[in-house]
């Protein structure tokens, strides 16, 4: 490994510890020397790289520093065009777009060895099954979802009965042929999966929901994080 990747890797490795780490740790992570993990710290340093810490105590890297030109490694630069490819096919044509926006400010900062990998990649998305309907309320939903806003929705169950809900959206799931949206329902008292082409009828209210999404996020991951992994469709029943 060059001494370039090294460091490149041991700024990946910072960044995976949210508390101190010891540097026989990194040592151990990299398949290196104690004493090249001290010597690439302070290389680090000299550098601009706010890394806080000790021998012996442990060492943390403060965020927002990114070693110039931008690195990535083949596999890195392959899973970047296969990820936005895949996001430009299967998402809604906003996201779509911001997908192919951000390959593209990618390669300009990119050294041109690593920029020829990125427009020469052989990695493509194969044809999937058409996606149901429901696309055009989708960036709607994921602006809500950031800006954590009640939505009220007039949703059709498996049967076709619909009913009107006010729901916490904290997630959307792209799965092969369906959008799901992960909420609180307030009509359920509960969490709930909705299927955006059921939605018959949305609108995003002017207040928030009174619980932080991340708190929520960690509440159902608890209770149904496991179940929605095991299933295709995902969608309220």
């Amino acid at each position: 490994m060059s001494r370039a990747a090294r460091l490149l890797e041991l700024l990946q490795a910072f960044r995976r510890y949210k508390r101190p780490v010891s540097g026989a740790a990194l040592a151990d992570e990299l398949g290196v020397s104690l004493r090249t993990i001290y010597r690439d710290i302070e290389t680090l340093k000299a550098q601009g790289a706010a890394i806080d810490g000790e021998a012996g105590v442990g060492f943390v890297l403060k965020p927002g520093f990114m070693l110039p030109p931008l690195m990535f490694s083949e596999d890195e630069i392959e899973a970047l065009v296969l990820g936005s490819r895949w996001v430009a096919e299967r998402t809604d044509q906003p996201l779509g777009q911001a997908a192919r926006n951000a390959l593209v400010k990618i390669a300009a900062v990119l050294p041109p060895d690593l920029k020829a990998g990125l427009d020469e990649s052989t990695l493509m998305v194969g044809p999937g099954a058409p996606l149901a309907a429901g696309e055009s309320e989708l960036p709607v939903i994921r602006d809500a979802i950031r800006r954590q806003r009640k939505l009220t929705i007039s949703y059709a169950d498996v049967n076709g009965n619909c009913t009107d809900r006010v729901i916490w959206p904290i997630a959307l799931a792209f799965f092969d042929q369906a959008r799901v949206i992960v909420a609180w329902c307030e009509l359920r008292n509960d969490f709930r999966h909705f299927r955006a082409d059921r939605i018959l009828g949305l609108k995003v209210e002017a207040i928030g929901y009174p619980q932080r999404r991340a708190v929520l996020m960690k509440q159902w991951q608890e209770k149904v994080g496991l179940h929605l992994r095991k299933r295709r469709d995902g969608s309220d029943v």
